[in-house]
């Protein structure tokens, strides 16, 4: 029997699409959205044991633009290889997928595309306060961590004057979802990674500039 197993997307849209329905909305210091038992947990083993190696970056800047060399972004090319992320982007690329996040979020999908980066945080690794760019329409934010100290590894929310305000919980198969705006305030805060800090950021986003970071660069999302 081939290991890992995939499941079909179809099972995949179908199990995502639960928890998004089931999602909690937290409403301070702005919207999010907080969803568990995010896909099948098949899948997520699929995910974790891709053959793609944590970037050894060291201490770094508190940006990830700087080490785009060393992202693992889904691209046509990454799909061809591994089963798992062609079925996980065949799901998120769905019509009834793009409907439902853009009924629960509250925006037109159509046109958007999609962007699934894989990241795999090592010791050293922090994230400094930012709001993500508008073309970003919104973030969902897949926790696939492990280990003892893992549930502390979630992302940092700040308040309008960057103050620290909370952080979620990164507790396996949990994510959380928030849209570009003007007071979204998040981050990493520097603190010890024992092992590996492993999620997975989604993103529908427009007028994209860096192309090669795109799933289907010439199939935008629609929802008919």
């Amino acid at each position: 029997m081939a290991y890992p197993f995939v499941p079909e997307s179809e099972t995949i849209a179908r199990h995502f699409l639960s928890a998004l329905r089931r999602s909690h909305i937290l409403e301070t210091p702005y919207r999010r959205w907080t969803l568990t038992d995010v896909f099948p947990e098949s899948l997520c083993t699929a995910i974790l044991v891709l053959p793609i190696a944590p970037p050894v970056l060291g201490d770094t800047d508190g940006t990830r633009d700087t080490y785009n060399k060393s992202r693992a972004f889904f691209t046509p090319e990454l799909r061809a290889d591994f089963p798992a992320c062609a079925a996980l982007s065949e799901a998120l690329q769905r019509p009834d997928v793009a409907r439902q996040f853009g009924e629960t979020l509250q925006f037109d999908p159509n046109g958007t595309f999609l962007r699934i980066e894989y990241i795999q945080d090592l010791d050293g690794a922090w994230l400094e306060p930012h709001r993500d760019v508008p073309e970003k329409i919104f973030s969902l934010v897949l926790y696939l961590c492990t280990g003892p100290h893992a549930v502390d590894w979630g992302t940092d929310i700040y308040d309008d004057d960057k103050k620290w305000v909370g952080r979620s919980k990164a507790e396996f198969n949990t994510a959380a979802i928030f849209k570009a705006g003007h007071n979204t305030w998040h981050g990493f805060d520097k603190r010890p990674i024992v092992g590996v800090r492993r999620l997975m950021e989604v993103n529908y986003v427009r007028s994209w500039r860096d192309r090669e970071q795109l799933v289907y660069p010439d199939k935008p999302i629609t929802t008919t």
